[in-house]
């Protein structure tokens, strides 16, 4: 998640467990900065952007080793503050403060490896979008009234923010099966054969939901909002590029990011050069990550990270409108009534034997 909801989060927690214990402002400090301490990976160069992207959220964000520097870290502010015989209890507090930074970050799309050493794999529940303000509101709603009320009163509303802030999780993780679902049986009623299907909230809410469903030659998109009268999904067609993905397997900055997004990615043809692109963060045609990984059938080579993002203008009008209820395309979507000439145009003239 944000910055802003990892803050709210970590001094929300921290001032739930401390309760009276210690001054109010104290809790709320340690625990919003030690709140934010695993995204500081941000600040590792590991001198490639496909490396960047896929070791962010990896040993900053395990369970494990959280669980490690969590008494460290109590032994500290305790110390700072004299305050050595609660120790045990600012203990729990930032323990449970750095122990649901993952879990917070592992209901988004991106990947969270909180199991490492024990597997690398890229948890992502994907019910909750990087950044809903409500999600974040309540938390900070329920911090600032515990730290200017100073009375139980205050430490009351600090509670209410959590549980409404994790009542709205399950209610992302609700809608999403929900969402999931309609997206299945619209496939069946289309005949696409999905070998897998993505299903995640678009930018700031959880109303509109944008789909992406993965076949051997082609992926889909398309968008659904709890507000559609027609509930009917709109699917587009993009091509995937199956059989140039087969023929550059051995790169392994290709295998990097097809692990990392776990199959949903597409890789292009651009003249000479690959382009692999994470279709779970974004829509068409803008995405975030999207790298040029070098020539074609070469084993290796340092990327270049050529993402777009959308333009604001258009693109805020359009989310507004989709989100309740209008069915309209999307702002500069690609498409073409040719598909067979952009095939071949994206994936290579080998495609067209």
């Amino acid at each position: 998640m944000d910055t802003l909801s990892q803050i709210s989060l970590g001094a929300a927690v921290s001032v739930a467990v401390m309760g009276r214990r210690t001054a109010v402002w104290k809790a709320a400090l340690w625990g919003g900065l030690v709140g934010t301490l695993p995204d500081t990976d941000v600040l590792i160069d590991y001198g490639d952007p496909i490396l960047n992207m896929v070791r962010h959220r990896a040993e900053s964000h395990a369970l494990l080793y959280l669980t490690l520097l969590a008494p460290l870290f109590a032994w500290g502010v305790a110390k700072i503050h004299g305050e050595m015989s609660i120790w045990r209890r600012w203990l729990l507090a930032l323990w449970l403060v750095l122990f649901t930074h993952p879990l917070l970050d592992v209901m988004t799309v991106y990947g969270t490896q909180l199991l490492i050493p024990f597997t690398n794999h890229p948890f992502g529940v994907g019910s909750i979008f990087i950044i809903d303000p409500l999600y974040t509101l309540p938390l900070l709603v329920g911090l600032l009234a515990a730290i200017f009320l100073k009375s139980a009163r205050g430490l009351r509303w600090n509670q209410f923010g959590l549980a409404l802030s994790t009542a709205y999780l399950v209610w992302g993780v609700g809608v999403q099966s929900y969402m999931f679902n309609a997206a299945e049986n619209s496939l069946q009623a289309e005949n696409i054969q999905a070998e897998r299907i993505l299903v995640s909230p678009t930018a700031f809410n959880s109303i509109l939901w944008r789909f992406v469903a993965m076949t051997p030659d082609n992926y889909y998109e398309g968008f659904s909002s709890l507000l559609d009268d027609d509930k009917k999904i709109n699917w587009r067609a993009y091509p995937r590029c199956g059989a140039l993905i087969q023929a550059n397997l051995n790169n392994p900055n290709v295998k990097a990011i097809a692990d990392f997004s776990r199959g949903f990615f597409t890789l292009t043809q651009q003249n000479d050069r690959l382009v692999i692109t994470d279709l779970r963060m974004g829509q068409q045609p803008y995405y975030f990550f999207s790298f040029n990984v070098g020539q074609l059938n070469r084993d290796t080579t340092i990327s270049n990270n050529v993402g777009q993002r959308p333009d604001l203008e258009t693109a805020l009008p359009w989310l507004w409108a989709r989100l309740s209820g209008l069915n309209i395309p999307l702002p500069s979507a690609v498409m073409s009534d040719q598909p067979d000439a952009q095939r071949v145009a994206l994936c290579g003239a080998q495609l067209a034997q």
